[in-house]
């Protein structure tokens, strides 16, 4: 049996979003898959992979932007496979009440690159990230960490089995 190849490609400022993709990879290779996780400014050539997942941070409703340049960088390629995309960022349980839409421009790389699916988890905002305004939203009671491991995972399942239904 020819073992999929699937990339986890991430923008991440302050490592929220990396957690992320490292979760999908992990669950990605638990269900027999090679999954490579690497952060999005790295990734240069998606060809030889058989499904890509690419997330971003959200900041101020726009999605990172290492995330959109390897977006734009590789569509040609990105076009032609198996494409699932998400978003994290929302610092409150409201990810896993509801169904967040992706934001606009996400929206707009969605329909240009033919991905399958987006899914918005929650974000992490602790007070080790730098930055006054962190610190002082953490200060405030703003902060903590909503994203959920056991969502992650059945997102990653689900990516599975739609790229090899015969697992």
């Amino acid at each position: 049996m020819n073992t999929k190849r699937v990339l986890v490609a991430y923008g991440s400022k302050h490592g929220a979003t990396a957690g992320i993709a490292d979760e999908i990879g992990r669950t990605l290779r638990d269900d027999g898959f090679d999954a490579d996780v690497r952060p999005a400014d790295a990734v240069t050539d998606v060809s030889g992979y058989d499904g890509v997942v690419l997330g971003g941070a959200l900041y101020a409703g726009r999605w990172n932007g290492k995330a959109r340049r390897c977006a734009r960088r590789n569509a040609e390629q990105l076009r032609g496979r198996p494409l699932w995309l998400f978003s994290s960022g929302p610092v409150d349980s409201s990810a896993e009440q509801h169904d967040i839409p992706p934001v606009p421009g996400v929206a707009r790389r969605m329909r240009q690159l033919d991905a399958r699916e987006h899914i918005t988890f929650g974000g992490a905002l602790t007070a080790d990230n730098p930055g006054f305004l962190a610190r002082a939203m953490v200060r405030r009671g703003k902060g903590g960490d909503f994203r959920d491991p056991a969502r992650i995972r059945e997102w990653a399942h689900h990516i599975g089995a739609e790229l090899d239904p015969a697992r």
